[in-house]
């Protein structure tokens, strides 16, 4: 959510046709929630005196825990005519404490727009009270230059192996299957290591980048089916050793598995792989399925099974000209439908709509 409020923001001051301030956290996640109060409260006060003083049109706010502030806002936004509206990414609507879902339909009452990121998340939303009038279905956006040019494959998979390897490299004719993000129960790593790795040949490897809860019972799938040679924990990477784990891998691997109250709303490293040229193999569950077209940017298997995941990495299995044609048709497609200059159209066209068609609409992200 961090990186998707902080890109889109760039996106949104970068254009010259929307009168646009800003209020944003910068902050790393052993610090967020320590400064999270006390950016709430500074902006109740940067809100109010804007509104008061007539300067903005529409506040959209980046998620469900800064949208809080506009049922605190609310009589002050309807006596001055300003809209509200909020970004809803998944678990900011969804998680599972019962303090916080009595919150949640007060929050989408004082809103006169939300903006799921996919259709299950607003499902999600519909499914706690919101009405079905106040949803605008708007993806997230992936910064197309973030990762550079595209390099020579083959040289940037011997630097992967130079830098991770370890003595035990991908053989040349295999494959090399990734995954990113925090290791959770959801995210399916430990049931994709456990079923499916046993199902492809010795020379398909997984490599994994980022950490989480669930790292120890993915270290442990991965020794009790004897594939320890093949799976690799990298654990949280630098942006340059993302990149080379990007280019430097076969296919991308997205095997959530279903999780009561914790729904995979978007995300968003699809469209980082993607646009690093990196098809993606991934459960047809929640919001992934907004993120993947079958055949343009990776394949979409039931979640959950097995033999359909490992037959949709086959058809890649010492087919490199199929898999080179399908790596510049993930780019492509990332590029044409989710670069953020695309995606902030969508939310001033989403602006204008919900305001009076003559306004241009200015926005203060919260």
């Amino acid at each position: 959510m961090q990186r998707v409020s902080t890109e889109l923001h760039a996106a949104l001051s970068s254009r010259d046709d929307v009168e646009y301030s800003s209020l944003v956290l910068r902050s790393s996640w052993q610090w967020t929630h320590v400064k999270t109060g006390p950016f709430l409260l500074r902006a109740l006060f940067e809100i109010r005196r804007v509104v008061q003083r007539g300067e903005v049109d529409v506040v959209l706010f980046s998620s469900m825990v800064t949208a809080s502030l506009a049922a605190l806002l609310k009589p002050l936004l309807e006596r001055n005519g300003v809209y509200a509206a909020a970004i809803v990414h998944g678990r900011d609507v969804t998680m599972d404490l019962a303090p916080y879902q009595t919150l949640v339909p007060h929050i989408f009452d004082a809103l006169d727009a939300v903006l799921p990121v996919s259709r299950a998340t607003g499902d999600a939303c519909i499914a706690r009270g919101l009405h079905s009038d106040k949803v605008y279905v708007i993806p997230n956006g992936v910064s197309v230059g973030r990762f550079g040019t595209t390099p020579s494959k083959k040289d940037v998979r011997a630097e992967l192996l130079h830098r991770f390897g370890n003595g035990r490299p991908v053989p040349d004719r295999g494959l090399l299957l990734c995954s990113v993000g925090r290791q959770v129960k959801r995210k399916g790593f430990a049931w994709f290591i456990e079923n499916v790795l046993p199902l492809l040949p010795e020379d398909v490897h997984y490599w994994l980048a980022g950490d989480g809860p669930e790292a120890d019972e993915i270290a442990a799938a991965a020794r009790a089916g004897n594939a320890r040679d093949r799976v690799k924990l990298l654990g949280r990477v630098s942006e340059e050793d993302l990149q080379l784990l990007y280019r430097g891998a076969d296919l991308f691997v997205m095997p959530n598995i279903p999780v009561p109250g914790d729904m995979e709303g978007f995300g968003v490293v699809m469209l980082e792989a993607g646009v690093c040229g990196l098809p993606t193999i991934a459960s047809s569950l929640e919001g992934i399925t907004d993120v993947i077209e079958e055949g343009e940017n990776g394949h979409l298997v039931s979640s959950g099974n097995a033999w359909e995941f490992s037959e949709a990495v086959m058809r890649y299995y010492h087919e490199h000209d199929a898999l080179e044609a399908a790596r510049s048709r993930a780019a492509r497609y990332v590029e044409r439908h989710f670069s953020w200059h695309a995606v902030a159209q969508k939310y001033v066209d989403i602006m204008e709509s919900v305001i009076e068609p003559a306004f241009m609409p200015e926005a203060v992200p919260a």
